[in-house]
């Protein structure tokens, strides 16, 4: 990618993270409509981030702080769909830095394990530490929302997304229904003419805010349109921005022995 482009993307997301903060209020949203099942929205939603059956995509983190790019992170990641809860298990490949080159997560359940092949060691992790800028272990895999969290249709509001188009959305509120998952509380808008999800708001069991979301760049991808960039921005430093770029996707048949914590030493990339 040449400077300018990179250059232009810094600036777009930086623009972002002025709005969450910097921008007037938006109009107060509308009263709850009666017939919108929040749920079933919430599912809807889900079949637009994840394909509906097993599949592998390239995930890309640079996070920036000020303007500057400060680190970066390439993920080689493989899900497929537990037949009887809907829930995804994943394989984690770290593709780059070179410090990171195979090393691996597994999702699990809600269960998260790390394997590092330099002590051949796999130890239990939580989705919420910190993987890289502003996404966390449980930003990376494969979930769906609608498995995990209540929805509640809190209202209709009118939304810019992450290209600057105004949106007329859903808002939703979610609230977990187990302890052991990223997030205590989200706040979600999307799109209620297509399901697209828009934007997020992603809450601590205290209240205090993590970080805000935007999804973007909606490309054609295993027979979905999907959002192929995140904008995730910190919720108290606005100048700390972390963008996850999807690439890649393909169909993949994934097998259920790389799902294996015993398997983790014996996983070859192919």
């Amino acid at each position: 990618m040449s400077e300018l482009r990179m250059r232009a993307l810094v600036l777009a997301a930086m623009g972002l993270a002025l709005v969450v903060t910097g921008s007037p209020a938006a109009p107060a949203a509308e009263a709850p409509a009666a017939a919108v099942d929040a749920q079933g929205v919430l599912a809807a939603t889900d079949a637009i981030r994840n394909p509906k059956r097993s599949f592998g995509l390239t995930t890309t983190l640079i996070e920036y702080h000020n303007g500057r790019q400060t680190d970066t992170s390439t993920l080689q990641i493989y899900a497929k769909a537990e037949p009887g809860s809907g829930q995804y298990r994943n394989l984690i490949r770290f593709e780059a830095p070179a410090r990171d080159l195979n090393k691996l997560m597994l999702k699990n359940g809600n269960d998260l394990w790390f394997y590092d092949p330099s002590s051949q060691a796999s130890v239990r992790i939580s989705p919420r530490q910190r993987l890289l800028g502003q996404a966390a272990n449980g930003d990376v895999v494969t979930v769906n929302l609608a498995k995990d969290y209540h929805a509640e249709l809190l209202g209709e509001e009118d939304l810019e997304d992450g290209d600057r188009v105004l949106r007329h959305c859903h808002h939703l509120g979610l609230t977990a229904v187990s302890g052991d998952v990223t997030y205590n509380r989200i706040e979600m808008w999307i799109d209620r003419d297509n399901n697209h999800p828009v934007k997020s708001k992603f809450y601590a069991e205290s209240g205090q805010l993590l970080k805000t979301a935007y999804y973007r760049r909606y490309e054609r991808e295993l027979e979905v349109e999907r959002p192929t960039e995140t904008v995730i921005i910190d919720g108290l430093d606005r100048q700390w921005v972390t963008i996850m770029r999807y690439s890649d996707y393909a169909w993949h048949d994934v097998p259920d022995s790389w799902l294996q914590r015993d398997y983790l030493p014996h996983f070859k990339p192919e």
